[in-house]
């Protein structure tokens, strides 16, 4: 029953992530946490995150932007890698803190750079990724990091998603080899990960529909109300 429960959640979750790109990680956590503990929780997650991520390169894989996936993977990786080893050094009170201030001051510059029609070059997205891939390697989700950075690049919709899910791919990845090279990923971790990942993938195709459906005005208003709750779960979390 208790595994009936998560694949529930996993679909419900990968749906979630299909529709903003994000999400899984924080529907997900409490729930592999209450089953499996922390220290093997973070590397399931990862794995699940690879598979979720792949169901929506599959599912809008004409629309992807290879050159700001390419881009941004060239510092991120390095960074992911870097923030694994660092995962159990740094306070995660303090990481919380600073990204749940970090989301909520990003709703009105990313409105302030739409209106004045700036965008992220790719020079941008190389320079940015190596911070973020950091971030990725040490706390569970930077998703909605991704989310305006992307979205700055002047990505949208199908193209964003895409774009996004691929280069978040190359970074979970590093991430997941990182941990096996720690000894810190046994083999039942990576049954439990493909296990919970293909309910994610099935919910990104679930999500293309409504994603379909949405008026681009309504998909950033969506946008900016998964970075207003994201940046307030945070600041809660760390303030427990």
């Amino acid at each position: 029953m208790d595994y009936f429960l998560l694949l529930i959640s996993g679909l419900a979750a990968g749906t979630l992530g299909g529709i903003v790109g994000t999400g899984s990680s924080l529907v997900l956590m409490p729930i592999l946490i209450v089953m499996f503990g922390p220290r093997h929780a973070v590397p399931i997650m990862a794995v699940a995150a690879i598979m979720g991520n792949l169901g929506r390169v599959l599912a809008w894989w004409r629309h992807i932007n290879w050159r700001a996936c390419g881009a941004y993977c060239a510092t991120a990786i390095p960074g992911s890698i870097l923030g694994a080893r660092l995962l159990l050094a740094i306070p995660s009170g303090v990481a919380e803190l600073a990204l749940g201030l970090f989301f909520l001051a990003l709703i009105p510059v990313r409105r302030w750079l739409a209106h004045h029609a700036i965008k992220l070059s790719l020079g941008h997205l190389a320079l940015l990724g190596g911070p973020l891939g950091l971030l990725t390697g040490i706390v569970v989700s930077t998703g909605p990091l991704t989310v305006p950075l992307f979205t700055f690049h002047g990505l949208e919709r199908g193209a964003f998603l895409g774009t996004e899910a691929a280069a978040s791919i190359g970074v979970y990845s590093a991430k997941v080899a990182t941990f096996q090279v720690l000894g810190a990923f046994p083999p039942e971790v990576l049954m439990q990960g493909l296990l919970i990942g293909s309910t994610l993938m099935a919910g990104s195709f679930v999500g293309r529909f409504v994603v379909l459906a949405l008026s681009p005005a309504a998909y950033r208003s969506l946008i900016d109300g998964l970075m207003l709750c994201s940046g307030l779960s945070l600041l809660w979390a760390a303030a427990r």
